[in-house]
């Protein structure tokens, strides 16, 4: 597989081609697809990664086609499953607390940059609507850090609307926007299809800082008007402890001068490190890590700041789950323990044996980690259900990596996802690589092991963890597997297929672009 540096080259190189005979400015092709000349600039010259989409207008506009992938659902990998792992892998920064700092990012009157930030479409998307309403960003130091300069006034009118409506996290934009307008639209929100996600939560939260939200017209969009500030210090019940709600109450409590109490909060790792951030910026906000939270609001926020996000530990989760569905022995370096306690201990009583390091501290100074190294081990099944709580419980996104595993466990396993609508029913794709799956209702599912996996060729989830665990199945299953339509997984992993080939994985991309 060709270094992702290399691609860059090429795509920026086709695309120059391509505009000089279409005899256009950088500036002009900038216009047209609603982005700015320098980022044009920088993906010809191979220095940012161009999301899927950026390619998709980019192509429309010079009527030129730039990669041979140019819609998503062609996407895929060539599997040659059965293989051990062997060696050592060290995560990522979160995937989910770079959504959350970009948003963030709005509040801040001067430069923010983010340290080793995500290269994942999620974080691409939001790069492309921010750089669309006069926000700067600049990839450096390698490409592995990203300053945002913003503007004097945003302008919502330019808004990349085509990005902005693939991804939930713009809804993540209003506790910041609040502060930046009387009154303003954002679209209607997208990301993974994972059935009915209500943003009424969002809306009850931010009406606390007088907030109005039309939700329910034909428009498209979410029509928001500030109707009268607050100017007294206020209490927030959150109906819903989700890690965007409280990250939007938080970003919008943080610009908001007084005391904000806000009960029923998150404390997720995405949560805390939009917190840990703010705090840098002089935000004094009490109770991280719990679900009371008492924010003082200061009235400008205007400080140059570097911030690393932490490890992600979904990311670290994906990798053990590879590790142990292809029995291989491997490291997974830089865990983010605190939010993996409950994984780990519900994997020692399946019976993983594994050895954990001692505890050292992230670059943000606050998280701890750990390295783990995997053993080869026998499984059995749970004696309970396993399924997912608000942290500390069980992640959320970690439950489905249990169904692949408990796969390979000998006994009958049930999976209970009782947060989304639709994400258990993903589990019975693993049917099609000979897991013995046994669907109950939408949420629940007997998962009966050990699997005597056997290679299949299919389309991926249209859902990120239920994707990857396909991935990781296809990676169990003797013999050649295709997957087809990976666009999801690239919206949160950045160079997964590449990274599990460092381990001794065989996978090849179905299209060299």
């Amino acid at each position: 597989m060709k270094k992702q540096a290399d691609y860059m080259v090429e795509i920026g190189n086709v695309i120059a081609m391509a505009r000089v005979r279409k005899d256009m400015t950088q500036a002009e092709l900038a216009a047209k697809i609603g982005t700015s000349q320098s980022a044009i600039n920088r993906i010809e010259h191979g220095k940012q990664n161009a999301s899927l989409e950026m390619i998709s207008k980019i192509s429309r506009a010079l009527d030129y086609q730039i990669v041979s992938i140019n819609e998503a659902a062609t996407q895929g990998y060539r599997i040659n499953g059965g293989k051990t792992l062997h060696g050592s892998i060290t995560i990522n920064t979160s995937k989910n607390a770079a959504v959350g700092l970009l948003c963030a990012a709005l509040l801040n009157k001067k430069k923010t940059t983010l340290v080793h930030l995500a290269h994942i479409e999620e974080v691409y998307r939001i790069i492309e609507v921010l750089e669309s309403i006069g926000v700067k960003t600049n990839w450096i130091n390698h490409d592995r850090d990203l300053e945002i300069i913003p503007p004097r006034k945003l302008n919502l009118e330019k808004m990349d609307i085509e990005a902005a409506r693939r991804t939930r996290t713009v809804i993540m934009m209003m506790g910041p926007l609040l502060h930046h307008f009387k009154s303003f639209r954002l679209p209607y929100a997208g990301g993974c299809s994972l059935g009915s996600r209500t943003v009424e939560p969002h809306l009850h939260a931010l009406k606390s800082f007088g907030l109005e939200v039309d939700a329910v017209s034909n428009s498209g969009f979410y029509e928001a008007k500030v109707v009268k500030r607050p100017s007294v210090d206020r209490k927030i019940v959150l109906t819903e402890r989700g890690d965007t709600v409280t990250e939007n109450a938080i970003m919008a409590a943080a610009l908001c001068p007084g005391k904000t109490v806000i009960v029923g909060a998150s404390p997720n790792y995405m949560v805390q490190d939009v917190c840990f951030y703010l705090q840098r910026l002089g935000v004094e906000i009490e109770g991280v890590g719990t679900t009371n939270l008492v924010v003082h609001g200061v009235s400008r926020i205007a400080k140059e700041i570097s911030y690393e996000p932490s490890e992600d530990p979904i990311e670290a989760m994906s990798f053990i789950a590879a590790g142990i569905v292809t029995k291989s022995e491997i490291e997974i370096k830089r865990v983010p323990i605190e939010f993996l306690e409950i994984e780990l201990e519900v994997l020692r009583g399946m019976g993983q044996k594994m050895e954990i390091s001692d505890e050292y501290l992230a670059n943000n100074s606050r998280t701890r980690l750990v390295d783990i190294k995997l053993k080869k081990s026998t499984l059995k099944a749970p004696v309970d259900k396993i399924h997912p709580m608000p942290f500390p419980g069980l992640n959320i996104d970690s439950l489905p990596f249990f169904s692949v595993i408990a796969a390979t466990a000998n006994g009958r396993s049930l999976i209970h996802d009782w947060v989304f609508e639709n994400r258990a029913i993903y589990t019975t794709e693993l049917s099609n690589l000979n897991a013995k799956i046994e669907l109950l209702d939408a949420h629940r599912v007997f998962v009966t092991g050990p699997t005597n996996w056997r290679p299949a060729e299919m389309m991926a989830p249209p859902a990120l963890r239920p994707a990857v665990v396909v991935m990781l199945a296809m990676l169990a299953a003797p013999g050649r597997s295709i997957l087809r339509n990976t666009y999801s997984i690239a919206r949160g992993y950045e160079n997964f297929a590449h990274r599990l080939v460092s381990l001794g994985a065989d996978i090849e991309q179905l299209s060299d672009i």
